[in-house]
């Protein structure tokens, strides 16, 4: 099967299909982004240059969703591609500063809820169509029934199938990743890139989150630690077979929830800089306040190890569709310097912001 190209038609689609979701887009602050206001040729900027680049990338509109860049020497992965269809057009317009020559080295998918991996389920536009692939590691379980082309779930392992057809791609399941002891991969310059076990990859769970793909970057003695939508039984597997060290970096597990960033795994961890990927305040799953994301229960967990707490964006009227940046696309450069943070908004930390002090109780450490 050949591989189906970006097309001019296809650009004006995605363009229409931002407008009609809200994407948000400029150099994001106080401003408000509606349905109305956004642009689609005005991608959110951030360029930055450093050996080891993590960006925590806005998705658009007022839903919660993942999506990390990271520029790892020569390597351009791409973790999850969230949070709907239409953020496909945002993810492309912010990674293009970075990929110059058309190709993903890695592309990981860490489960199958849509927040996640709709950008690689979109027939005729999504991430595999728009770019070579070099090596897809995706979950090895999910609850989901393939319906074919009628279900995202059938679309993404339709999409998928035609990235590895055309013949340049490799393509692992986590649980293959370990059972055939491909857990390591050398991404150059003294960075490697571990695929970690979980209990999850080999057998099922009542939750789709614990089949979350788990990755852990190493730069010198800095550690960077991804555990998509882990839910807490997730996270004690993930501590009980691996051996993880303190890290630089956690992106915090299901964007912040109440069931995830548990103790057993944050007193492992330690976490220097913790980033939230989530529309802060935003109804979408739950209408109480304390469980919006990020939750009152995780602040009151991390708290005692950081107050270096990043959120991508906040939710101002989820009825009406609004929002703006909190410190928007997020950045975490590391380099023979150090490491520091680049926010495309502000660079405030979460409890600087009025939302956290009108929305959240203070926790003692952060007095």
């Amino acid at each position: 099967m050949s591989k189906k190209k970006f097309s001019r038609g296809l650009t004006v689609f995605l363009a229409i299909a931002c407008l009609i979701a809200g994407c948000a887009v400029g150099v994001l602050g106080a401003i408000t982004y509606d349905a109305l206001t956004y642009h689609s040729d005005e991608p959110p900027r951030t360029v930055v240059s450093g050996e080891l680049q993590i960006h925590f990338l806005e998705l658009g509109n007022k839903y919660t969703g993942d999506c990390t860049y990271i520029k790892a020497g020569e390597n351009d992965i791409l973790i999850d591609a969230g949070s709907r269809p239409a953020s496909v057009a945002t993810i492309k317009a912010y990674i293009d500063q970075y990929v110059t020559d058309g190709t993903l080295e890695y592309v990981i998918v860490t489960h199958a809820h849509q927040d996640h991996y709709a950008g690689f389920s979109v027939t005729d536009g999504s991430i595999f169509d728009l770019y070579e692939v070099g090596t897809i590691i995706d979950f090895a379980e999910t609850n989901q029934e393939n319906k074919g082309s009628s279900n995202m779930y059938g679309r993404y392992l339709l999409e998928r199938q035609a990235e590895i057809d055309d013949g340049k791609t490799e393509h692992y399941t986590a649980k293959e990743c370990i059972d055939q002891e491909k857990d390591v991969f050398d991404l150059g310059s003294g960075i490697s890139m571990t695929v970690l076990d979980n209990k999850y990859y080999h057998e099922k769970s009542a939750h789709e989150n614990n089949y979350s793909v788990c990755t852990l970057f190493t730069y010198g003695d800095d550690s960077y630690l991804f555990t998509g939508d882990l839910e807490e039984d997730g996270e004690a597997e993930l501590v009980a077979r691996n051996d993880l060290p303190e890290v630089t970096v956690y992106k915090a597990g299901h964007h912040g929830s109440k069931t995830s960033s548990s103790e057993e795994l944050l007193s492992v961890i330690k976490p220097e800089i913790v980033c939230v990927c989530c529309c802060a305040g935003a109804t979408e799953y739950t209408s109480n306040n304390a469980n919006t994301f990020p939750t009152q229960a995780f602040v009151d967990r991390v708290a005692p190890y950081t107050d270096r707490v990043y959120v991508t964006t906040l939710c101002l009227d989820y009825d009406k569709g609004t929002f703006t940046s909190m410190n928007g696309n997020i950045v975490i450069l590391t380099d023979k310097s150090g490491v520091s943070v680049v926010c495309s908004g502000e660079d405030k930390v979460l409890k600087e912001w009025d939302w956290f002090k009108q929305s959240r109780a203070c926790p003692d450490a952060w007095k």
